[in-house]
């Protein structure tokens, strides 16, 4: 139990590399999740746009806002004053301009107390995490898998396959450490190329579905636990619990127990004494 632990800072990151120490990352989304998250005593949370599938009930995490992550980032946030906590900067709010830019990182800093703030993709945001880092904002980046990109790259593909995709994603996180980011999460990319591209950086790796050779892990708080109506199995993780079978089968017992009146049951239940009893019927109420 971690309660009164010193937050993570990027040069301790940078120094936990060095030393071959692994840095672990949970994905969580809310004040309970984050508060028990940090009782584990995970490294970093990362408050992930991918609230949109998991928490929110949308088909892709496109559809998520600024306001959403700022939001969920602040209720984190209060759950675990103790991790680096990063927040994934939302589809479109750094494509544009430094400007607006700028804009959506102050929110997810200032009204959402987040460390970082994270950015899928590589060269073509380099200009951005650049501005981000010149302006104090420690960015992490995000490549490989990028889920906001989803559509362009043809759906959720293994990355670093071929020759020409492994250089590509070794030039894209090369730009992003020129840059000035502070780490780089590899989302399913082919543990030779993870390795290759560990090696090559000074900053720390966070893979997901991308080996053991990375500088640390990140893997989504409801998928460790299964705490889903509905989970797909997915091979780049491993559940520790079932707590989607726990919930359900709790849930139902409560049913049956409403249902059938064994709930709630007389240890559950408070009595008035009988001054209160005779004032509320002239006399005493007589049990049925």
């Amino acid at each position: 139990m971690a309660a009164h632990k010193q937050p993570l800072s990027i040069v301790k990151m940078k120094q936990m590399k060095e030393k071959n120490e692994p840095i672990t990352m949970v994905t969580a989304y809310d004040y309970p999740s984050a508060a028990l998250v940090e009782e584990a005593g995970v490294d970093m949370i990362l408050v992930g746009d991918s609230l949109g599938n998991v928490v929110l009930g949308y088909d892709s995490t496109l559809p998520v806002t600024i306001d959403d992550m700022v939001y969920h980032t602040r209720a984190v946030r209060r759950g675990a004053p103790n991790t680096f906590v990063v927040a994934d900067m939302p589809f479109m709010t750094y494509n544009s301009t430094v400007s607006e830019t700028l804009s959506g990182v102050r929110r997810l800093m200032q009204e959402g107390h987040a460390n970082a703030v994270k950015m899928e993709g590589g060269v073509e945001i380099a200009l951005m995490v650049d501005a981000c880092t010149k302006a104090g904002v420690p960015v992490v980046g995000h490549i490989g898998l990028t889920p906001q990109a989803v559509h362009q790259i043809g759906g959720y593909r293994i990355q670093g396959k071929t020759r020409e995709d492994a250089e590509r994603l070794l030039q894209d996180a090369l730009a992003l450490e020129r840059a000035g980011a502070c780490a780089v999460v590899l989302e399913l990319v082919t543990e030779q190329v993870a390795e290759m591209i560990s090696k090559k950086l000074s900053i720390p790796t966070i893979g997901i579905g991308a080996g053991s050779v990375t500088d640390g892990q990140v893997l989504v708080f409801h998928d460790i636990l299964k705490y889903t109506p509905s989970y797909r199995e997915k091979r780049f993780v491993k559940t520790y619990a079932d707590l989607g079978a726990v919930i359900r089968d709790s849930v139902s017992q409560y049913v049956k127990e409403v249902k059938e009146r064994s709930f709630p049951a007389p240890e559950h239940t408070f009595r008035a004494d009988d001054q209160v009893l005779e004032s509320l019927y002239g006399h005493r109420k007589v049990e049925s």
